[in-house]
């Protein structure tokens, strides 16, 4: 659904959207909607795939990289454009505060990593961010990151999100997948102007003293037989007992959950792309590792990339590599004492524009009302505990 209307305004502010700032009208057809952990059994029995055999799943996992790197190209005419008035969704914490200034580039402890098995069977990774939401339980990233539009099956398998994720190291635990939310055209159609998604999660789980070995807890026959078979311990004297973790609460209550602004005019501000580039340039340079968090910034400018059907893309001027890139979170008016900011983009794509053998563009899809609209679906749902 490409809709071209007059540019809006200028980011908005949070207290406007407290007095009441009109959002987009939303087409319920346009959201799509699929599960990924619908019960308790099957949320334990994913986190149980990515810690067995001492987390060899998640140390042996390497960056997804479907459709990453691709030819795109600056527009002057044309590109994206408003569908209704801009909006701001105010970060967590930051519901009646005004962004602040640094000179500083502080982290933001909302980003981290998304785990999940690929159409290659094999365990993969994207970069993804923690959102505002009313239960403190959502996730942004690339739709590529969630939708399986290699195999066309309806998504990846257990995706689960680890923030500050680093070499099997998990600070505020594991948040499995429960529901995820992305646009008709991008479900259907692999439209990349519609590429983006929003998961909502269950509470953080950490293993019992934080050693997935050590904890155990009495269950009945019936979900002992239920439970993958890494959670099951020797039956006892007729009782069944699986492996104990612990709840470590909801995602934003834990690292905070950026805000979210649409229908901003392309250019009027810059933004701060974070996110884990893992790979090589064309030439051959080895310039970022995976490991650990790298940030650009950069204004806005409208791109095309037509092998990927993108008419009505983002682009910003950045260095990261394809590889890790996907789902990287960009903010406009981060604030590096706070480590806060809106979501204004994710990271679909990288181009080298210039044809020197160096990724010399990122590229997202311009968030609209449509986006709004589909994360007004996932903004409102519940996910709670699987302890």
């Amino acid at each position: 659904m490409k809709r071209t209307l007059a540019f809006g305004g200028l980011v908005a502010t949070a207290g406007l959207l407290a007095a009441g700032l009109s959002a987009p009208a939303q087409a319920a057809g346009d959201v799509a909607t699929k599960p990924l952990a619908t019960t308790k059994i099957a949320a334990k029995n994913i986190l149980a795939f990515w810690y067995a055999e001492n987390m060899a799943a998640l140390k042996g996992a390497t960056p997804y990289n479907v459709e990453t790197k691709v030819v795109a190209k600056h527009v002057s005419k044309g590109g994206p454009a408003p569908d209704s008035k801009p909006g701001v969704v105010p970060a967590i914490g930051d519901e009646a505060k005004s962004t602040g200034k640094s000179k500083n580039v502080n982290l933001p402890k909302t980003t981290g990593k998304v785990f999940f098995i690929g159409a290659d069977k094999k365990a993969h990774w994207c970069t993804a961010t923690s959102i505002q939401s009313a239960y403190k339980n959502l996730v942004a990233t690339a739709g590529s990151c969630v939708y399986d539009t290699e195999s066309n099956a309806a998504t990846l398998d257990y995706w689960v999100f680890i923030p500050g994720y680093y070499q099997a190291k998990t600070p505020w635990g594991i948040y499995v997948g429960k529901q995820a939310f992305t646009h008709y055209d991008f479900d259907v159609y692999e439209d990349a102007d519609r590429n983006y998604a929003f998961v909502t999660v269950y509470n953080g789980i950490k293993a019992l003293n934080g050693n997935p070995e050590i904890g155990k807890k009495e269950v009945s026959k019936a979900e002992y037989d239920q439970a993958n078979k890494w959670l099951r311990l020797p039956v006892e004297d007729g009782k069944y007992y699986v492996r104990a973790f612990v709840d470590t609460g909801a995602l934003g209550a834990n690292v905070g959950g950026q805000g979210l602004t649409y229908n901003q005019k392309v250019g009027s501000k810059p933004v701060y792309v974070f996110g884990y580039p893992s790979g090589q340039h064309p030439d051959g340079n080895q310039a970022y590792s995976g490991h650990t968090l790298k940030w650009t910034y950069g204004k806005t400018f409208a791109v095309q990339a037509p092998a990927i059907k993108g008419e009505e893309l983002v682009g910003t001027k950045s260095s990261f590599t394809g590889e890790g890139a996907l789902g990287s979170s960009w903010l406009a008016g981060y604030s590096s004492n706070r480590r806060i900011g809106y979501l204004n983009g994710v990271t679909i794509g990288v181009s080298d524009t210039d044809g020197n053998n160096r990724y010399d563009t990122s590229f997202s899809p311009y968030f609209d009302g449509e986006l709004f609209g589909v994360y007004s679906a996932a903004k409102n749902l519940w996910s709670g505990s699987i302890v």
